[in-house]
């Protein structure tokens, strides 16, 4: 009987820590050729209502900037750092400075040069911070492989 009870004790914190985890944000990507030597990839957050992820620029002392990562290839090459929109800047009490951050959906652009034949996929990841008035998740790293056709 001890045994059934340990077990049933077990199963259920289990069950509570996996319905624990949160991921209020979704990663798509995309890339376009603009022309026979460039290319676009854009990098698309959807973010659930009341979340918000921040801007590429955040000053030292507030929370993790989004920050992007792209693996060396021989047939590209990155071209400048990813073009963001203009975030939404509130003061943030618990960082105790005006910080940006996107709500609902932010879409991030990378010009990129081809160069040699292709196929060309564009590797690299992303790391995060997704907060709501309440909390902040972990710093969280995405990996993607975008093809650009």
């Amino acid at each position: 009987m001890k045994r059934i009870l340990l077990t049933l004790i077990a199963v259920f914190f289990a069950a509570a820590s996996f319905a624990q985890i949160e991921d209020p944000v979704k990663w798509s990507y995309a890339a376009k050729k603009i022309s026979s030597t460039e290319a676009i990839v854009l990098v698309k957050a959807t973010i659930d209502e009341g979340w918000h992820v921040y801007s590429q620029n955040v000053k030292e002392g507030g929370p993790v900037a989004t920050k992007f990562t792209f693996a060396p290839a021989k047939n590209y090459i990155v071209v400048g750092k990813p073009i963001e929109p203009k975030p939404i800047s509130k003061f943030e009490s618990v960082f105790k400075m005006n910080v940006g951050y996107f709500e609902n959906s932010v879409v991030f652009q990378q010009k990129i040069k081809l160069k040699g034949a292709g196929p060309y996929v564009v590797k690299g990841k992303v790391e995060f911070m997704t907060c709501n008035d309440h909390k902040c998740l972990p710093p969280d790293e995405v990996e993607f492989s975008i093809p650009v056709k």
